[in-house]
Order: structure tokens, then C-alpha cells, then sequence
């Protein structure tokens, strides 16, 4: 358990200020989260990495010269919110770009997406890298969409010393990705882990047993086995591995080897457990290159172990071995890194609220309170129905859609209006409105509609009015980063179901008339229609794919909430027109 708190609900935020206070060489404290205390060179990519709260050395250690240039920390187990992952990745990029890293979770996918569809926004170039390096979470041939564990530390290890080396975003996010579908983790646990605050754990593994394939996030194991010997453990995580060692590596080759403990075993236990790893190792013909044996992704007292092995090629290697500076991981020769107090100490640090406010010509002003009456138009429309709207959610959800598209909406109004104050254009209106709605309404919606307005605001300018192709082009894509941040394809039962048709019809419509009221009219029937039929389907994504069945002779709450707006967004179009 946790025995030194203050509040619980304030635990992280608290743990990340005194880890800054204590590190003031490596790091500063910015809004949610972390950043160098030195400035990123110019042009360089920066190496943003993060995650929930409770892995320590994960994620916050790992900040400094030859890893990362920032981290963004979530609540205990947590993603960080799409406001923390732009805050620290806003203070850390200086011209070269932005790489994300960090574990694939479907919390973390969105928040950070969401960040980076503002980013890109603004004009940045933006890489994301899903860590998938968790053999029990998925089969080899979906490797890139199992969890990320405990290979977090190779994958982002290489990928910071890449850039350290000259490598830009390009190469860098390559290199990333090579290392990441070069590595495999296995893991167990003897008893789970409790939260700051709580009497009980997570979870508890029976006496005298093992849980075998575990997350980082409390997660039990995916199957029970009888407890083993150190030897025996340590056959098991090798034996889970080997099935994946890649033909390459058959007749022998050189690994990254990293023994992980997750909070509860003690180093020595560690040690014993590597002097078996190392005979196996050695009886496959396996070369350890520079193997590392300790705490390095935890989950808070959790009583387990993972191992990882990277299947190193020569690039891959140069990389693992190259030095590396930051507060919890320390290693190689300092020659080759320049010495922290010959770097100039950051100059500028983004604070949330104090965003500038480009100069916008009148058109996109005019423009920008355009899109300021569809913002409000929206919100009218979501009040009118949000009671029904949680109403359909409850049926196999946790009917809270009602009441988070009604508490983004009113964010994203708000937001707009004190945008339009600030002499506002079209682009910047929608990126402040959709950061505003994801950060009011929370949730997988609150992300998707604020990535959403994000995206489209990418089609439209300050600098101009926008053509009705461009405005289009804005509803692609918002309905494009709604498909890639979410990762649902029609048939799945969510809002993709109707979205997809909208776009669909509206680029087909738009194609044959040129006229774009008439074209989101069409294409909003198009989506009321696919939205009614989602009452036919199971859920297959999110939390309602529990109660799929019980779904079935109900439409989707998130189908039918884009229906009835894209719809409102055609009358008001054609009122105009």
C-alpha cells in the first residue's frame, strides 16, 4: 500500500512537483507534467513520452540527454489529458518536430492523438508510436496492437539516442518503430498493487499462485499457474519469449535484455532470477548486450517481474548502447553527451491560457463567427436531446454521452466566444473550441469531438476566407480523425457507423453539384439513416462491447448524436444559402 499521502486525489500532481524539485538539473514542471530544464537544440526533434502516474522511473525519470525531452503525467493509471500532452509537448518542441511515445492504451491513444491533431494544427510536425510490446495481450500478427509493458524503456531509449545522434523526426519515428517491433515482453504477478488511498489492491493472485500475463495498470494476469522457483519463473517468462524469436536470431544473435520489477520484488530476487535468464540465454545462442536488472516500469507495489528482450540488428544496437543522462537512468560514456550545464537553461515554458492569438484577416474573422453560430447551433441541439441521448447510452453503457456531449458543447461555445474577443480567425476559433470540448466533457467523446474541430480546423486559415471546398474538406477531416484516434470501423456500433456515410455522401454529393448546403443536407439524411440502423449491430468497441448483446434493438448513442448535429449543420447551411 501507499503510506505517505496527502490527498489521494492530489497524489500524482503532488509526486511530480517534488520529483521536479528534486531534480532541478534535469527538469522543470510544467502543466501536466515535465520538460527538460535545458532548451531542446533547434530543430531537433523533441522526444515526448508519458503515460499514467504510478510507473516511476516511468515516465518522468526518463527525461534528459539521450532519451526524453518531456513527459506528461496522467492521474494514477491514467492518460494524461489531450491539455497535458499539448502543454508539455508545446514547452518541449522548438523547430524540429514532435515524436509521442507511450504504451498502447486506448486512453493515452486518444489524448495524445488529440494533442497532436491541435499540433498539426498549429503547423507542427507530429509522429505517434504505439509501445506494443506485450505477448499476452495479443497475437504476433497483430504485434502492433498489444499493450505496452516494460518495453517502453528500449523503445524510447533508442529512439531518444537516434536523435541525440542527428536524427530527424523522419528517421527518428522510423528507428522508433523498428525498435518497437523488435522487442517482446512477458510478465507475471504474486499479488497486485493498491492505489494511493485504498484499503484493498487491485486485485489479489490466491496463495500458493502466479498470475501470468499481467498489465502495469492493476490488470490481473490472463491465466493462474502454481507458484515456481526462481528457475521456474524465470523458464517461463524465456519460454513465452522464445516462441517469438524472429528467424534472424534463430542460430543465435545479440538482445537487449531488461528484468523488470514491478514495485514488491527486491533486486536480489532479480538477480537470482537473471542467473537462470542468463543460462537460457546463453544455451540459445543469445548474446545479453549490456542487460539491465532493476526497477524500471512499475506499478506502484505491485509483487511481479517482467522480462524483455530486443532483437538487436547493428542500428538498433548502436543506439541501445549509446549514453544516456537523466534522473533515473544513467549510463555510458558522458564524453559523447554534451554536459547538462554547457546547455541554456529553457528560456520559455507554454502556460495554459496565455496562448497567443494569431492576427486573423476580416474574411476569417467574418468566417470564425460563422463557425461561432454552428458552435452554438450545436450546443442548442445537444440540450434539446441530452436526455434521450443518456437515456440510449444507459441501455448498455454508463449513460453519460447526454451529459458529456452537453458539458463539451458548452465548453467548446465558451471557448469560442472568448477566442472571438481576442480577434480570432476561422482556424484558431475550431482548435481552441475543440480543446475546450475534449477538456470540458472528458472521456472517449470529449476526445473524439475535440480532435474533430481540431482536425477541421486544419482545412481553414487565419490569413483568408475559406472557399466552400475548403469548408468540405474540414468536415473530411474531422470525420478522418475521428476514425484514426478512435480505431472503429463501421460495423462496430459507435459513431464511425454514421460519420462514415456522412463523408462519404458528402464528398460524392459535393463532387456532382458543387453545392455544399445541398451536399451536407443529402449527406446528413445519409447518416440518420446509418445511425437508426447501429440498432441492428453488437458493440464491439468500448465500454458497451461488455453488454454487446444487450445493445442489440438499440442505435448508438455517439451515431445518433452526429446525426442530429450534421443534420442541424444542413438546415442552418441551407437557411444561409
Amino acid at each position: 500500500m501507499t503510506y505517505l499521502i496527502n490527498s489521494a486525489s492530489d497524489f500524482a500532481h503532488e509526486a511530480v512537483q517534488g520529483f521536479a524539485a528534486a531534480n532541478p538539473q534535469y527538469v522543470t514542471a510544467v502543466h501536466g507534467g515535465v520538460v527538460r530544464s535545458t532548451e531542446t537544440p533547434k530543430g531537433q526533434p523533441a522526444l515526448v513520452i508519458g503515460g499514467g502516474s504510478g510507473h516511476y522511473p516511468a515516465f518522468a525519470g526518463w527525461v534528459g540527454p539521450g532519451m526524453g525531452h518531456g513527459a506528461p503525467c496522467g492521474n494514477i493509471f491514467s492518460s494524461p489529458s489531450a491539455s497535458q500532452v499539448y502543454s508539455v509537448a508545446k514547452s518541449a518542441e522548438n523547430g524540429g518536430g514532435v515524436v509521442m511515445g507511450f504504451g498502447n492504451y486506448a486512453g493515452d491513444v486518444l489524448h495524445f492523438g488529440a494533442a497532436a491533431e491541435k499540433l498539426r494544427a498549429e503547423g507542427i510536425d507530429v509522429r505517434i508510436i504505439k509501445v506494443s510490446d506485450d505477448i499476452a495481450s495479443n497475437s504476433l500478427e497483430d504485434h502492433r496492437d498489444r499493450r505496452g509493458i516494460a518495453g517502453d524503456l528500449p523503445v524510447f531509449k533508442i529512439a531518444g539516442a537516434a536523435i541525440e545522434a542527428g536524427a530527424d523526426i523522419e528517421d527518428a519515428e522510423r528507428v522508433a518503430w523498428k525498435a518497437n517491433d523488435a522487442t517482446r515482453s512477458f510478465g507475471l504477478a504474486f499479488d497486485g498493487c493498491t492505489l494511493p488511498g485504498a484499503e484493498e489492491p487491485l486485485f489479489h493472485v490466491e496463495e500458493g499462485t502466479m498470475g501470468v500475463g499481467l498489465g502495469i495498470h492493476g490488470e490481473p494476469g490472463v491465466k493462474d499457474l502454481p507458484m515456481g522457483t526462481a528457475s521456474q519463473v524465470a523458464d517461463l517468462l524465456f519460454d513465452g519469449i522464445a516462441e517469438e524469436i524472429p528467424e534472424s536470431h534463430r542460430s543465435g544473435g545479440r538482445v537487449a535484455v531488461l528484468l523488470n520489477g514491478l514495485g514488491t520484488v527486491k533486486y536480489e530476487e532479480l538477480f537470482v532470477v537473471y542467473g537462470r535468464l542468463a543460462e537460457r540465454l546463453e544455451g540459445s545462442g543469445l548474446t545479453p548486450v549490456q542487460p539491465e536488472v532493476g526497477e524500471f516500469v512499475t506499478s506502484l507495489d505491485m509483487a511481479g517481474l517482467s522480462l524483455t528482450l530486443v532483437f538487436l540488428d547493428e542500428e538498433l544496437e548502436s543506439h541501445w548502447t549509446a549514453p544516456v543522462d537523466t534522473p533515473a537512468y544513467r549510463r555510458g560514456d558522458f564524453s559523447g553527451l554534451t554536459p547538462l550545464k554547457e546547455i541554456p537553461a529553457r528560456a520559455e515554458l507554454f502556460t495554459p491560457g496565455e496562448e497567443s492569438v494569431p492576427a486573423a484577416q476580416q474574411e476569417s474573422e467574418k468566417l470564425a463567427a460563422d463557425l461561432q453560430g454552428v458552435l452554438e447551433l450545436f450546443e442548442g441541439v445537444i440540450a434539446e436531446h441530452e436526455a434521450e441521448l443518456g437515456r440510449i447510452d444507459a441501455i448498455a453503457g454508463d449513460g453519460d454521452h447526454g451529459q458529456g456531449m452537453a458539458l463539451g458543447s458548452r465548453g467548446a461555445v465558451e471557448a469560442g466566444r472568448r477566442a472571438l474577443e481576442r480577434g480570432a480567425g476561422a482556424r484558431t476559433l475550431l482548435v481552441h473550441a475543440g480543446t475546450a470540448w475534449a477538456e470540458s466533457a472528458g472521456g472517449t467523446s470529449g476526445a473524439l469531438w475535440g480532435a474533430a474541430l481540431t482536425a477541421a480546423g486544419r482545412a481553414l486559415s487565419d490569413d483568408s476566407a475559406a472557399d466552400d471546398p475548403a469548408k468540405m474538406q474540414a468536415l473530411l477531416n474531422a470525420v478522418d480523425a475521428v476514425r484514426r484516434l478512435g480505431g472503429a470501423e463501421p460495423g462496430d456500433k459507435t459513431m464511425i457507423d454514421a460519420a462514415v456515410p456522412f463523408s462519404q455522401a458528402l464528398e460524392a454529393r459535393f463532387g456532382e453539384s458543387q453545392d455544399l448546403a445541398a451536399a451536407v443536407t443529402s449527406a446528413a439524411v445519409e447518416a440518420q439513416q446509418a445511425a437508426e440502423k447501429t440498432a441492428d449491430l453488437t458493440a464491439r468497441l468500448g465500454r458497451s462491447r461488455v453488454l454487446g448483446e444487450k445493445s442489440l434493438g438499440t442505435p448508438d448513442p455517439g451515431a445518433i448524436s452526429f446525426s442530429l448535429l450534421m443534420e442541424a449543420l444542413g438546415q442552418r447551411l441551407g437557411q444561409k444559402s
